[in-house]
């Protein structure tokens, strides 16, 4: 690093300020370390806020430069409905790459809900990640 900053002396980009926020997806899922759990299944809920954008789609009003959030809906609950986790935070990272596989998502936090989590109190408990694209520019060669 040089004195400057980063090498090559720019500061790294920061994530566009534009939010698109996805809040009670419910779905259906077998997720648990119990045998219960995945047995019989519970709901979970997965909020959403992606660091996107907006611009060229709110001046072009044009679906095509924009991140399509009821397709995103759908390809989410698939993935949730899906593949058994024990984890939700392994339920949470899926989520969060699925997401940043648009190259248009900068950042992203997913929150997963578990509301019926077998606790000895009346609760629910929630994870929540935040996972932002690495630029090319910090790769390591």
């Amino acid at each position: 690093m040089t004195p400057g900053g980063p090498a090559g002396g720019r500061a790294p980009a920061l994530p566009p300020s534009d939010r698109i926020v996805l809040r009670g997806l419910r779905v259906f899922g077998h997720h648990g370390c119990l045998p219960h759990e995945t047995e019989v299944g519970q709901v979970f809920v997965i909020d959403l806020e992606l660091a996107v954008d907006l611009a060229g789609a709110g001046r072009s009003d044009d679906l095509g430069q924009a991140v399509h959030y009821g397709d995103l809906a759908g390809r989410v609950a698939e993935l949730v409905a899906g593949r058994p986790r024990r984890l939700i935070e392994a339920v949470a990272e899926d989520v969060a790459g699925l997401v940043l596989a648009d190259e248009r998502v900068h950042e992203v936090r997913v929150r997963v809900t578990k509301p019926h989590a077998p606790l000895p109190v009346d609760a629910e408990v929630a994870v929540e990640v935040v996972r932002a694209r690495t630029p090319a520019a910090e790769a390591v060669p």
